[in-house]
């Protein structure tokens, strides 16, 4: 974050569970990170500690005796708004992780128990977010200075204003990157979440990736606009995050073989999908489209039993491409169909189920297209990681074996970066497949003919 920053720690972390024995879990997995550690066993001991020092992020246990997660989260927001708020929860407490959602505004929120290496990833893109917000406030500073001090400019100092103005531009300039990374921020916020949701799945029912290549793959083809398709994105990520209150046995049922009370909660889960995401503007389109993705074009679907173009057309490409995979997956019906099968039914029920232009043009992309939508465009290469070179651009995320986010789609790859993911594929002993894009200057000697 900063050279300055080296040769001490780069954040203050305020840490507050009532069970001594979480806190020193919590402080072993972030033991070798830059953090200075702080530690409350209550709310009401946090708000003091907040009151005696500076402190970039909280996170806070859910349930706590006295004064709860959600309740000190809230408090922490209106008082000190720029604390990034994360809260530690069960499962069962979707009452309390909802709340801390619409009050405390949090940033995350981590299920236990949690995995060791998200729980450094999430805290890490978090201050990261900080750090990109913060500097985002510092250029729009700047630059309202700057442009206050360029209209006491004489007129006649044209020497003078000319100099002023690169100057502007060229924070403009800054100011634009800034932005830039924060709305990747926001993106990889959405892909940790969806990494969170795929934890309560077993591996072969972890869908999200798929149906998020699907909808790029749509919007790709037939030139949806850049607002559409993020949301598209965003809400193929997050599609099943209502159904994690499920138990085991529900999750590892085929739909079509549900019990009546099974199917009752089955039907909650795209309205529930929506509720969690409520409080977060960058995905309440998302959101949306989520609630209404099992519409039916003929009336019957649920949640709001929409009709027809009254459905969102988002949601009915969201419909689409779920469908697709989870057929293939068994997750609808109790034999998985194979990928031709899986779009013959669905031409099948076009018209019922699906709008049929939609359905026409999804079928002709899955039966023109390579199974693999990405590999499909021309500018995108499937490399091992001894053949990247500095430069690069990747095409998609890269996960590790275990489905942690390694590296979010878009990242510039250099040299120490390579260095870093060889010696981490060599710890796990695997192999990785990383899809690159060549960097414009590459492109631009190709076509003019260089070697």
């Amino acid at each position: 974050m900063g050279a300055e920053r080296d040769e001490g720690p780069i954040a203050t972390v305020l840490l507050v569970d009532d069970e001594d024995n979480i806190l020193s879990s919590v402080r072993r997995v972030l033991r070798n990170e830059r953090y200075r550690l702080i530690a409350a066993t209550s709310g009401a001991m946090a708000l003091e500690l907040l009151e005696q020092h500076e402190v970039d992020l909280i996170v806070s246990d859910a349930r706590m005796p006295g004064m709860d997660g959600a309740t000190l989260l809230a408090q922490v927001q209106q008082r000190w708004p720029e604390c990034l708020r994360i809260l530690l929860t069960g499962y069962a407490d979707i009452t309390t992780t909802i709340k801390a959602i619409n009050e405390g505004q949090i940033y995350r929120y981590i299920s236990k128990p949690w995995d060791d290496d998200e729980l450094r990833l999430i805290i890490r893109q978090a201050l990261a977010f900080q750090y990109s917000e913060r500097e985002r406030q510092r250029l729009e500073q700047l630059t309202r200075a700057q442009n206050a001090h360029l209209q006491e400019l004489n007129e006649t100092l044209e020497r003078r204003v000319s100099a002023r103005t690169a100057e502007l531009e060229e924070t403009a300039s800054m100011l634009d990157v800034a932005y830039a990374e924060l709305r990747r921020s926001y993106v990889t916020a959405t892909e940790v979440f969806a990494n969170l949701v795929n934890q309560r799945f077993s591996k072969d029912r972890q869908t999200n990736a798929q149906v998020v290549a699907l909808v790029k793959g749509y919007a790709e083809h037939y030139q949806l606009d850049e607002r559409t398709s993020n949301n598209l994105a965003m809400a193929a990520a997050l599609y099943n995050i209502g159904k994690l209150t499920w138990d085991d046995q529900l999750l590892a049922r085929p739909s079509d073989l549900l019990f009546k009370e099974e199917r009752t909660r089955y039907r909650k889960y795209p309205e529930l999908g929506e509720n969690l995401l409520m409080a977060l503007e960058p995905v309440q389109d998302a959101g949306r489209l989520i609630r209404h993705h099992q519409e039916r074009w003929d009336g019957h679907g649920f949640p709001d039993r929409l009709e027809g173009e009254a459905i969102p057309f988002g949601s009915r490409l969201l419909k689409l491409c779920v469908d697709f995979i989870e057929l293939q997956r068994g997750m609808f019906l109790e034999r998985r169909l194979n990928r031709d099968e899986a779009l013959l039914l669905m031409k099948k029920y076009e018209g019922r189920l699906y709008d049929p232009k939609l359905c026409e043009r999804f079928i002709e992309l899955c039966t023109t297209l390579a199974p693999d939508l990405a590999l499909a465009d021309a500018s995108i290469t499937a490399l091992d990681t001894r053949r990247l070179s500095a430069g690069m651009i990747l095409a998609r995320n890269l996960h590790a074996t275990n489905g942690m986010l390694l590296l979010n789609e878009g990242k510039q790859l250099t040299l120490p970066l390579i260095s870093k993911l060889i010696a981490f594929e060599a710890s796990e002993g695997g192999s990785y497949t990383v899809f690159v894009r060549k960097p414009e200057s590459d492109k631009t000697l190709q076509s003019y003919g260089a070697p």
